[in-house]
């Protein structure tokens, strides 16, 4: 499968992260900066059918000549292997590639080869996932990771102590990429890779949910995740911009859930409800 890199000349971090939230509407599955240049990678096939709104979307930024580069998969992994650092989390978690080098300081250490697919620990979100994972009981737990991308978040939980992650994404080149990745990992006897979106959550309760998505999915999918959660399980929700808070917790109140956390890096934010009896 080829794919398009979209390079966008972008004046700070600030805008690069709002550009990067309001592409996640769209079907782009990975994002990195280099310098002053916002890089973002969507399959060739996708790109014709939302281009003109791409387009529209970025000349509203100011951006008129975005610069369209045609990517084929073969080069995936040179590209990732020129612009992929380590990445470290709260002193405690770090994620790496295959190419790099194990650091014993850090008592859990994530392997990803992203191969196109979402999650490699450089955006806020998915730092603010593994922060706040970190702070939660997981022994013994049994979570749901939908979004999974690489599969970064589900190999992090059981890496903390979950006794199994059933990890979905609705992408086929992430669900493979997903299955490498616990496999490379050692993990694969706890970690279960599923096809498809929230219809494929499986008819049984989780301790936990986490979904790393955007916006308008986590506002449509809330109910699901609510119905497969147990009482007092927690929902983590990250993938979206402070902006959206007051519509995402209208939801949550809807639905009967209770406050239970937040963080913030930016202007990216992550909340965590609690359901209750």
């Amino acid at each position: 499968m080829d794919y398009i890199e979209l390079n966008i000349t972008v004046p700070n971090n600030d805008e690069a992260e709002i550009i990067t939230a309001l592409l996640s509407d769209f079907p782009f599955e990975s994002f990195a900066s280099e310098g002053t240049t916002l890089k973002a990678y969507i399959p060739a096939e996708k790109l014709a059918d939302c281009k003109p709104d791409v387009d529209a979307l970025l000349a509203e930024r100011g951006i008129a000549q975005p610069h369209y580069i045609t990517i084929e998969s073969q080069d995936w992994n040179t590209l990732w292997e020129k612009q992929f650092d380590p990445v470290e989390v709260e002193g405690t978690i770090r994620i790496r590639a295959p190419f790099h080098e194990a650091d014993p300081r850090f008592p859990i250490e994530v392997v990803i080869m992203p191969k196109m697919a979402f999650g490699t620990g450089h955006h806020a979100t998915t730092r603010l996932m593994c922060a706040a994972l970190a702070e939660t009981d997981l022994q013994r737990r049994h979570l749901l990771d939908m979004g999974s991308g690489t599969g970064v978040l589900a190999i992090a939980a059981v890496k903390m102590g979950a006794a199994s992650v059933d990890a979905i994404d609705i992408d086929e080149w992430a669900w493979h990429n997903c299955s490498e990745n616990i496999e490379a990992n050692g993990v694969a006897d706890r970690i279960h890779s599923l096809l498809g979106d929230a219809n494929a959550i499986p008819d049984k309760k989780y301790h936990a949910i986490l979904a790393n998505i955007n916006r308008n999915i986590l506002l449509a999918d809330m109910p699901r995740y609510v119905h497969a959660l147990q009482t007092e399980g927690l929902l983590f929700l990250s993938g979206f911009l402070e902006q959206d808070i007051p519509q995402l917790s209208e939801r949550a109140e809807e639905l009967g859930l209770t406050p239970a956390g937040r963080k913030n890096e930016g202007e990216w934010t992550l909340l965590i409800y609690r359901k209750k009896a």
